[in-house]
Order: C-alpha cells, then sequence, then structure tokens
C-alpha cells in the first residue's frame, strides 16, 4: 500500500499549493482522519538547520516506543518535496527502539515530519524545519555521467560502526543500550525524472531505489521503500540488535533491478 502512495502524492507538492502549508492535505491523504499524536518524546529527529548541500542532506532519528508499546514502522515525509513520502522504515517484528541516518535530496525549504506508528495503531508525529540554498536538488544534474552509473548501479558496500550519540537525543535516554550500527551504501543514480542530461538537453527517465530490504541471521528486519528524494549513490545506517552476526541487503529500484549484498558481523 505504501510503495502505491509515493507516486500519487507528487501532486501534493505541486507549485499551486506553494502559498499553503502542504502537510495538512498530506495529513489527510496519508492517514485519512486518524489521530497523530505530539511525538516529541517519542522521535527525536537529527536535521541540519540549513543544507551544506541540497542534493545529499543527512537526515537522523531516534525512536523510542512509549512505555508498553512497540514500534511497527517510521515514515519521513519531506512536505515540499515532489515525492513528499521520502521513506518508510517497516519493521518485520515490533522494535522498542530504532535510529537511522540517511542521504536525502532536499529540493527547497521545508518542513520534515516524521511519523511513528505503534503495533497498536497509534500515530505519533514529530516535526523541524530544513532550509536550503536554493539548488533544487530534485532537478540538479547527475553528479556521474548516466552510463557511467548504470555500470556500477546495485552495487553495495555493508559495514559496521559505533552508534551516534549526542546531547539533542539525551531525552531519549540510553537508546543505543544493547544495539549496534551497520552501514548501508548504495550505488544508485536515483534519477528523479526532472533532471536534463546535460548533452542531449532531454530529461533521464525516472529509475531510483524502490526498496531495501534488510534482513539479519537470515529473517527479515525492516523493509525500506525509498523514493527520489533519497539521493544520488544514498546511504543508509540502521540500528540492530548487538546480537545479530550477519546482514543482508537486496535492493530493488523500479526498474525492476535487484541485487543483493551480505556482510558477517559477528568479528566485530
Amino acid at each position: 500500500m505504501k510503495r502505491l502512495l509515493l507516486p500519487a502524492l507528487l501532486a501534493l507538492a505541486s507549485p499551486a499549493l506553494a502559498l499553503d502549508p502542504s502537510w495538512p492535505d498530506l495529513q489527510a491523504a496519508l492517514y485519512e482522519g486518524r489521530a497523530l499524536l505530539p511525538g516529541d518524546n517519542v522521535i527525536a529527529i537529527d536535521a541540519p538547520y540549513r543544507s551544506a548541500d541540497d542534493a545529499r542532506t543527512r537526515i537522523a532519528a531516534q525512536i523510542a516506543a512509549p512505555e508498553g508499546r512497540q514500534l511497527a514502522s517510521l515514515t519521513v515525509i519531506l512536505d515540499e518535496n515532489p515525492m513528499p513520502v521520502s521513506a518508510v522504515f517497516s519493521f518485520a517484528e515490533p522494535l522498542p527502539r530504532f535510529t537511522f541516518e540517511a542521504t536525502f535530496r532536499v529540493n527547497g525549504p521545508t518542513p520534515l515530519h516524521m511519523v511513528a506508528e505503534t503495533t497498536d495503531g497509534a500515530l505519533w508525529v514529530s516535526e523541524t524545519f530544513v532550509k536550503t540554498s536554493g539548488k533544487g536538488a530534485c532537478s540538479a544534474p547527475p553528479g556521474t555521467d548516466p552510463e557511467e552509473a548504470l555500470a556500477t548501479l546495485g552495487n553495495m558496500e555493508i559495514a559496521l560502526s559505533p552508534l551516534p550519540s549526542g546531547s539533542a537525543l539525551d531525552r531519549l535516554g540510553a537508546l543505543a543500550h544493547g544495539q549496534k550500527q551497520v552501514d548501508i551504501d548504495v550505488s544508485h543514480p536515483s534519477h528523479s525524472g526532472m533532471q536534463m542530461d546535460q548533452i542531449s538537453l532531454l530529461y533521464i527517465p525516472m529509475r531510483y531505489v524502490e526498496s531495501l530490504d534488510v534482513e539479519l541471521d537470515g529473517g527479515a528486519y525492516v523493509d525500506i521503500t525509498g523514493s527520489i528524494s533519497l539521493s544520488e549513490n544514498p546511504s543508509v545506517s540502521l540500528s540492530v540488535p548487538r546480537a545479530a552476526a550477519r546482514v543482508g541487503v537486496t535492493m530493488t529500484d523500479t526498474d525492476g533491478t535487484t541485487t543483493h549484498a551480505e556482510r558477517t558481523l559477528a568479528d566485530y
């Protein structure tokens, strides 16, 4: 269902809505009258006040389910992006907490909403605002030649690094206890459909990472639905249980290309 929503929501950030906040329309389209509860004590967003690179903006968050509840999914929404629903993290099994960091295109100044759903169906929302340098990231020329990008499309590197911590996230307590962080770098041009080939002056067809399905020790962990808001050659970092010994990642793009990579984590 969530993947079908992404193309349909392209129109919701159109210039016609530029004079009015997009969030009420997005909220109505995505959640159809469901109540969104204040999530300031559930979702701690880490995003820049102003993006240094609109085409590759690192956005992170730490999410802790309220006491007695478990996380089912997290949705990242860049309200004014051409495709506002920028990423959806769907957890195979309920989680008490989750940390992520990823690289996004931020097309212009925009509110940023994150909505966590708990397994009892409750929705929790937190928001911030991201300013940009005005470069129009979704229509900016690709950083690599499109033909060269195809040669490595789908290649992935998996690494392990310490979980980040910082004073901005202190109110969530010792969120990283019992976890480690997996870093996934994906080689993909993430064409938005709004970019022009600088030689032919024709628009490059849309082609982006539709999903990253992450497995731990052979079992499903989290499915990530992407969009054109993911940056070129996107990087995604995820918290995983410390006991995880092996991670596998399957990438599928909108042209149907599928690749897979695995890494053993037990030696860390």
